[in-house]
């Protein structure tokens, strides 16, 4: 997997695993924070693009949808694609969001599960750092 849509996929599972954690958990309200940051950057970021705005919040109403999942990080990386500052934002978001999660977290993949990012599976092996 290309490191754009790695990160892409990362960034989803850390959104769509924060907004269920937070759903009922007071822990999982303090781990969001990083999720959150991810998500008002996003939505800044697709502000005027209708399409990756639904993405977006078809997510955040339905975290546990795959298909919703699938489609954000495929919009998320055809925007890294096309800027580079974006790309290099997200990266450091994911990793700030995976940093805030206690120390050792990580996004591996069980995490991202079977998500299909441009038509192919999210495989992860070994040690993995987004940097």
């Amino acid at each position: 997997m290309d490191p754009v849509t790695a990160v892409a996929a990362a960034g989803v599972a850390l959104m769509a695993k924060g907004a269920l954690e937070s759903v009922g958990q007071e822990a999982g309200r303090s781990g969001w924070g990083g999720g959150a940051r991810l998500v008002e950057r996003i939505r800044a970021r697709f502000r005027g693009d209708t399409d990756a705005q639904n993405a977006l919040d078809r997510l955040t109403r339905t975290p546990g949808d795959e298909a919703a999942q699938q489609e954000l990080a495929r919009v998320i990386a055809a925007h890294m694609l096309r800027d580079r500052s974006f790309e290099d934002e997200m990266r450091r978001l994911v990793d700030e969001a995976v940093s805030a999660r206690g120390r050792g977290a990580q996004v591996n993949a069980a995490l991202i599960k079977n998500a299909q990012v441009f038509n192919e599976k999210v495989e992860v092996q070994g040690d993995w750092n987004i940097s």
